[in-house]
């Protein structure tokens, strides 16, 4: 640990490290023992009961709008990577790592907070559930869609907020090493990043029916704002990791934020304009000739 990270720091580190391992950036196993060891299992018993809900959920939908138009097999290949990017980020190896090391965590964030929230938006769920709902449910969800609560918290600028202002609050505070000692608060932090992430991706490229999509002009001021702050809260990471990560490890991971985050804004950036340009390029017109039809 640096030791311009002053006196406030160690103080931290030592309160993660009581009942839940050495704390982040530290690398050893965190989680041992007593309560905490079956709160941080509960987490992860819930997480996997979510994946298992969501991919049966997905399967459920597809049997049942079968008799309609062949759904792209590239949209189920979508859903299904996305939720093994969140199964990723939050189990296994990665998971285990990112409760004791930045960069780890950092890794999971990418996974959890852009990765998954594309993929899952181009899978379309929205419209796979209108297309396997009774007429009469279907047309209930597009009514619930069009409600204003609904345009408030899909409009780009409102799910750009919860995004990136949402990090801001995680590595800026004392959220992050309080995350990493509490179970709930970690899980509370986790699907935040991931519904956060997932509105505002659907905010800016979603295919599925959004009857408050806002122009183009909105969204691109947005994206480059949102681009903006993430590049700037990754280089304040590297000159200030969060209370209790080493210097190092601090800015290996905020590296891995600015470098990873860019890749995936690049994505996102071929996905709106892409989308733009399909919506309003100019119409092939048939010769009066070759028209069919009375």
């Amino acid at each position: 640990m640096a030791d311009s990270a002053g006196a406030g720091r160690p103080l931290i580190a030592a309160r993660m490290d009581h009942g839940h391992g050495t704390g982040p950036g530290t690398g050893a196993p965190v989680g041992s023992g007593g309560t905490d060891a079956l709160g941080w299992a509960a987490v992860d018993g819930v997480l996997v009961l979510f994946l298992v809900v969501a991919a049966a959920g997905y399967a459920v939908a597809l049997r049942a709008s079968r008799v309609r138009s062949r759904w792209p097999v590239r949209r189920t290949v979508c859903w299904y990577a996305g939720l093994g990017c969140v199964a990723a980020a939050l189990l296994g190896p990665v998971g285990q790592a990112a409760r004791g090391g930045f960069t780890a965590h950092m890794t999971g964030h990418l996974l959890l907070g852009m990765i998954a929230p594309l993929l899952l938006v181009l899978a379309a769920p929205v419209t796979l559930v209108l297309r396997a709902l009774p007429v009469r449910a279907a047309r209930s969800l597009t009514r619930l869609l069009r409600r204003r609560a609904v345009r408030v918290i899909t409009h780009p600028v409102v799910t750009a907020v919860l995004s990136a202002g949402g990090l801001w609050v995680l590595y800026t505070t004392a959220l992050y090493p309080l995350m990493h000692g509490s179970p709930l608060v970690h899980a509370l932090v986790h699907a935040h990043v991931l519904l956060a992430g997932y509105l505002f991706t659907a905010a800016l490229v979603g295919p599925d029916p959004d009857p408050h999509r806002t122009s183009m002009a909105m969204r691109s001021v947005v994206l480059v704002a949102f681009i903006a702050s993430h590049s700037v809260l990754a280089k304040w990471l590297f000159a200030h990791p969060p209370a209790g990560v080493g210097q190092a490890d601090g800015q290996a991971g905020a590296q891995l934020m600015y470098y990873g985050g860019d890749a995936v804004d690049v994505l996102l950036i071929v996905l709106l304009f892409s989308r733009w340009y399909a919506t309003t390029r100019p119409r092939a017109r048939v010769p009066a000739g070759m028209r069919t039809g009375p």
